[in-house]
């Protein structure tokens, strides 16, 4: 990792940094996509990666409390600047690692259909990736859908 490049699990109040960039680092409206009950509920299994202070990307991920060999990746952002440099990669790793210890054989995530860059990272990860499928997130709301088999 670069020198001042830490990964910490998340804490709730992560949320506020993580709100004040997610539309400027896609360039459009996302935060609706990922409301504060993620880091409320959900932060000790989130990642946040920062360098020299600043927030450089994060991972929200969960164990699913209804399926309980499944883990779930609901989000993913890396700052701009540093797309590129294997941070994704090195959070999924980590929530990977952080998975299998709980118990999990598989991480699941989606996407919608557009998103070919999230298509092809998932695809270099071993993600087998399905879809489009047709009103997944209801009607007219197709997303594609990745799964990764967790080596035990």
């Amino acid at each position: 990792m670069a020198t001042g490049l830490s990964i910490r699990p998340a804490v709730p109040t992560d949320y506020d940094a993580i709100a004040g960039v997610v539309d400027d680092w896609w360039g459009r409206p996302v935060l609706r996509a990922i409301p504060r009950l993620f880091l409320d509920h959900f932060a000790g299994t989130s990642l946040v990666a920062e360098h020299r202070g600043q927030l450089a990307g994060f991972l929200i991920g969960f164990f699913a409390p209804e399926e309980s060999l499944c883990a779930y990746i609901h989000f993913v952002g890396v700052h701009p600047n540093r797309r590129g440099t294997g941070l994704a990669r090195e959070l999924y790793g980590r929530f990977g690692a952080a998975a299998r210890a709980h118990g999990c054989t598989v991480i699941r995530a989606i996407t919608s259909p557009g998103n070919a860059g999230s298509v092809a990272f998932h695809r270099a990860l071993g993600f087998v990736v399905d879809g489009p499928i047709a009103d997944y997130n209801g009607p007219g709301r197709d997303m594609i859908t990745f799964e990764l088999r967790l080596g035990q």
